[in-house]
């Protein structure tokens, strides 16, 4: 509530009164209410802010120590009884790194980007810079993490996924050759660890170190995200153009209009993911295993996740995740990408009477949108008002038995098209002298 105060310009010390958590559970003696109603009258008419706005510039802090190594371990130390940190180690943000971050920059450091909710921290171009090299981020990762920052502060309720109890996360899908270029990953292992492409990582984190430093969003003061899952690195991947069946088209171009080609990146809040397993397990003909996998897929979507109604009419119930192996032997069934979400649409809806059991109609009846509402009039009740609505991405390792289900609470889908400073190719090269070629990555 401080956080949502203040992120509207209001001083963060406005007089409230607070109760326990089990007052607001079913069934609770709200009695407490009357007996504190002088409180309620205190603040509304005697209240006065002792809040006194702080400088805007920030200052430097110097860390002293005999030794690199101590000096490191406590500058993290620093960072964490400052609550910085995210309990893994990071870079100390030095100038001489931060200037580096910022050779990735088409803007100044200046440029502000926006007010990072719900707090509501002044982001700038070196606040994105700060967060990427506390994040062991590079240069060339900096367009990257500036545009899903652009699109995360224009995403709807953006304020409300960061403090919610559900704890959503951003998922950023990467289309266009900057993907490979910065080397981040579009197959085996993309959601997890790689040290052959590290980009994913790096820039994820400092996406969550914006929304926690910048944001306000701390586990139980800024967000009460109750459990809090993916929010180290958030979900950085780009989807497999290359290994895309012929004519299909990028997320990027299907849901954001984005030319083939483009850079960009797409932003989805998701609250989950689910492992599917798509392959069945005899001597199947490939028709009967593409259908049983689709019914498979299509069976984990028929779920009342009441958080997706948020993004009912506009925004997504979730990403559906096919390796290119997949796709591509979809295709040659007949497959298209139209006609799977249309299948996937179609038999992901739940009969009434299932809603009904799980109490859904009553979140619907009183959602904010009048087209969500309105849709309470429909059994079976579709997930989402269309199948344009289902993000179908093409992306994973090269192996046909599992797809991925990442669940959504997300209001709306954002792209934006990632700027790249004209210096770009003398970064890659850069990066090829620290890392290695990206084409030559050594596999183990």
């Amino acid at each position: 509530m401080k956080n949502a105060v203040s992120g509207v310009g209001l001083a963060p010390d406005a007089a409230m009164v607070t109760f326990p958590i089990h007052m607001f559970l079913p069934g609770a003696d709200l009695t407490s209410l009357q007996e504190r109603k002088r409180e309620f009258y205190d603040g509304l008419t005697r209240w006065k802010s002792e809040f006194v706005q702080a400088p805007r510039s920030a200052r430097m802090i110097a860390v002293e120590a005999p030794t690199y190594e101590d000096a490191l371990v406590k500058a993290n130390n620093l960072l964490l009884t400052n609550l910085w940190g995210d309990g893994l180690p990071l870079w100390p943000a030095t100038r001489e790194r931060v200037d580096w971050i910022l050779q990735g920059s088409t803007l100044p450091r200046t440029h502000v980007l926006g007010k990072f909710p719900p707090r509501g921290g002044i982001t700038t171009i070196e606040t994105c810079a700060i967060a990427l090299a506390m994040a062991g981020g590079r240069p060339e990762y900096l367009p990257v993490l500036v545009a899903a920052v652009d699109a995360c502060l224009e995403a709807e309720g953006f304020d409300q996924l960061q403090a919610t109890s559900g704890g959503p996360f951003p998922a950023v899908i990467v289309n266009g050759p900057i993907a490979k270029q910065i080397r981040l990953n579009s197959g085996f292992g993309l959601l997890g660890p790689d040290p052959q492409r590290p980009a994913g990582a790096s820039i994820g984190r400092a996406l969550r170190l914006l929304q926690q430093n910048v944001g306000g969003a701390l586990p139980g003061v800024g967000t009460m995200a109750i459990f809090g899952a993916m929010r180290y690195t958030n979900a950085v991947f780009a989807e497999d153009e290359e290994g895309m069946p012929p004519g299909w088209q990028p997320h990027a171009t299907h849901r954001h209009g984005f030319a083939p080609g483009t850079n960009s990146v797409s932003v989805v809040f998701a609250s989950g993911v689910t492992n599917v397993r798509r392959r069945g397990a005899k001597k199947e003909t490939p028709e009967e295993d593409a259908l049983n996998g689709m019914w498979r897929m299509a069976d984990f979507m028929r779920t009342p996740n009441l958080a997706a109604l948020s993004g009912w009419e506009k925004g997504t119930p979730g990403i559906m995740m096919l390796a290119p192996i997949v796709a591509r032997r979809m295709a040659e069934l007949g497959w298209t990408q139209k006609s799977i979400r249309e299948f996937l649409w179609e038999n992901s809806k739940i009969p009434m009477a299932q809603m009904r059991r799980a109490g859904a109609p009553a979140w619907i009846e009183i959602d904010a949108n009048s087209a969500t509402r309105a849709s309470i009039n429909l059994d079976p009740w579709p997930i989402c008002k269309k199948p344009e609505n289902i993000v179908l991405v093409v992306a994973g390792g090269g192996h046909p038995t599992h797809s991925y289900w990442l669940q959504a609470h997300s209001p709306t889908v954002e792209g934006r098209v990632i700027r790249v400073p004209e210096t770009f190719d003398r970064l890659l090269a850069n990066a090829d002298n620290d890392l290695g070629r990206g084409e030559d990555a050594r596999r183990v």
